[in-house]
């Protein structure tokens, strides 16, 4: 579980999740609407099962291209968790 902070993680701002079984590769990543859908045109990136109207994809991690991919979207997510925990405090 990625979150930002543990004062964020009790306010619900998870921004991502890696799940702990080996064979799963699967990165969870929470993103603002507009990102999602521009991630879900990447390839390896598909809805997530569950919470996909919240945001939430799935992001196949098996390469060091997919690599490359999930951390890009990581890190948009964590900007925008980012932002939002900023605004919360003010």
């Amino acid at each position: 579980v990625l979150s930002l902070g543990s004062s964020a993680a009790s306010s619900g701002q998870l921004f991502a999740c890696y799940p702990l079984r080996e064979k799963d590769t699967d990165l969870w990543i929470h993103l603002a609407l507009g990102d999602q859908a521009r991630a879900l045109k990447s390839p390896g990136i598909r809805p997530h099962r569950r919470f996909a109207g919240k945001g939430w994809v799935e992001c196949r991690v098996e390469s060091p291209g997919e690599l490359a991919q999930a951390v890009h979207w990581l890190r948009r997510s964590y900007e925008v968790v980012r932002g939002l925990a900023g605004q919360e405090g003010r």
